[in-house]
């Protein structure tokens, strides 16, 4: 069982009362779970425990700890939600409820699914640690699925892989997103998860021995240029992504150089371009396979720079560049930003550390619209006041889609529009509009208001004249001409790519929303059983 001094160990820089406050909570939920059981047979308390450890591990702030303490003590450990206000605060209720709530509703199937996705997107609007919180419940969960009655484990293990994954990557949790597909894996797909684990393992088995001597020579090299202070590691590409990959090249394993990266890690942004320089001395590069995610960085604010190069030692191998910034970022994501010495003034001191770029001023952005400026209760709402607007694709997820009658399209909706590959492109004045992969002027057009994507006339992308169905890529710059007598078509049902153009399409239209294929729902009571 986890131990409060391993929770504590974790919680770097924290204060006697950040500790006595998670110490309290410790001892509370243990003492309000105390008799209860898990499906293991071991006691219930392990699970509050882990997921505290791992929000620790995660750096969060004390509050968010102690919530992941008590998260389940209103449902499950029977407590008044009063008397866990009056010992903790408003503030923590907050977080709890945005959790604890969703097992109050006894839905089932995909009804349930959705039902509870929503009211998680609804309490994370207003905290984003309500997400972090069940994260990091999920992810404890999920390493003790085994135990779950085996008629529940499948539907778990794919919402786990389609819904929670996918979230974790777009709050930029690199290696929560990582764990949770890997985690996921054998439960949705024992067969192939065999299979990708045995072909990672002998072809790591290849590479190592002369990964270790690329990684050797290149640290000397390093430090002849003067790069003293860095390090190096290898990475180890997880089991679900691997899978994708392998699909997208017809089962070729040799069409694949990334299984395992070398990693280097250096203390600023132009040290990076100077071991990259080191790199491309020793190493001849592949073209077409450099990646500068640190002057364009990806939409949920990873970055790095990416190159592959061929090596006498261990044939083809991707190096990965980055700053230490850079790789707690890409670890952690918002939650890297969210500690309680880092709230207020951390995104202010990273921005000023980053290139400014296009791009780089700009995806700053998200990260301060999801940290609460002030980390207090307001009295009205219990939530937290002065905390400013999560990043749109969040709120859309907590607001749209409440009037779709079938849960299945809602979830469709959400793994469609918010948890595919995402492009992002700029409007004329610079600002950026974050779409999945494929959209068209039209998405575009709808993704700023309604009214000019029912207007819209005609589109432009990097200054020229396109069609509607015009397939957008990241960086293009896109201009929509309005016209107040355009009204949108039929057709233009078959080009939207994101589900919120094609209900406004049909809201225009005097449409109904199509009923869902009867096929489908045979198939999905099916499943239920």
């Amino acid at each position: 069982m986890t131990t409060i001094k391993e929770i504590v160990s974790e919680m770097k820089g924290a204060t006697p009362e950040d500790i006595a406050f998670v110490e309290k909570a410790y001892e509370y939920s243990k003492k309000a779970h105390e008799g209860q059981m898990r499906f293991s047979g071991e006691p219930y308390f392990i699970h509050p425990a882990a997921t505290a450890k791992i929000l620790a591990e995660y750096g969060m702030d004390a509050t968010t700890i102690a919530a992941g303490l008590l998260h389940d003590t209103v449902e499950d450990g029977r407590v008044p939600r009063k008397d866990v206000e009056k010992e903790f605060g408003k503030e923590l209720l907050f977080i709890i409820d945005g959790v604890t709530k969703l097992g109050t509703h006894k839905y089932h199937g995909a009804e349930r699914h959705a039902e509870s996705l929503r009211r998680l997107l609804v309490a994370t609007a207003s905290d984003i640690r309500v997400l972090i919180v069940k994260l990091a419940d999920r992810k404890h969960n999920m390493q003790t699925l085994e135990y779950v009655p085996e008629h529940k484990r499948r539907r778990i293990a794919l919402e786990t892989l389609e819904i929670y994954a996918h979230i974790a990557d777009r709050l930029g949790m690199g290696k929560m997103k990582r764990i949770l597909e890997d985690l996921a894996f054998p439960f949705v797909d024992p067969d192939a998860s065999s299979h990708v684990a045995e072909v990672r393992k002998l072809k790591t088995k290849e590479t190592e021995i002369g990964l270790a001597k690329v990684q050797k020579e290149l640290q000397r090299e390093l430090a002849k240029k003067v790069i003293t202070t860095f390090r190096t590691d290898i990475r180890i590409k997880g089991l679900w992504s691997l899978y994708q990959k392998l699909l997208r090249k017809n089962d070729d394993i040799s069409l694949i150089h990334d299984i395992a990266a070398l990693r280097v890690i250096v203390p600023k942004i132009e040290d990076c371009y100077a071991a990259l320089g080191v790199v491309h001395a020793l190493y001849k590069p592949l073209p077409g396979e450099f990646k500068d995610y640190i002057a364009f960085q990806k939409p949920n604010g990873y970055q790095s720079i990416h190159t592959t190069v061929v090596t006498p030692e261990a044939g083809i191998v991707e190096i990965q560049i980055r700053t230490e910034e850079m790789h707690r970022r890409a670890q952690f994501g918002i939650a890297s930003h969210m500690s309680y010495k880092q709230l207020g003034k951390g995104v202010e001191k990273l921005e000023k550390g980053v290139q400014k770029s296009r791009f780089s001023s700009l995806s700053f952005s998200w990260v301060r619209s999801l940290i609460p400026s002030l980390m207090k209760v307001s009295g009205k709402e219990g939530g937290v006041r002065g905390a400013t607007k999560v990043p749109a694709w969040l709120t859309e997820l907590a607001e749209a889609n409440t009037d779709i009658a079938g849960s299945e399209e809602f979830v469709d909706g959400l793994k469609e529009d918010f948890f595919s590959h995402r492009v992002f492109v700029f409007t004329p004045k610079g600002d950026v509009i974050d779409l999945p992969a494929a959209s068209t002027p039209i998405d575009f057009a709808y993704a700023i208001h309604s009214d000019l994507g029912n207007h819209l006339q005609g589109a432009k992308v990097n200054g020229k004249l396109v069609s509607f169905d015009t397939a957008l890529g990241n960086g293009d710059v896109v201009e929509i001409l309005r016209r107040d007598s355009a009204h949108p078509s039929p057709k233009w049902l078959e080009i939207a790519r994101t589900s919120l153009a094609r209900r406004h399409i049909r809201a225009a239209l005097g449409m109904a929303e199509p009923a869902k294929p009867l096929r489908r729902r045979r198939q999905h009571h099916a499943n239920k059983k």
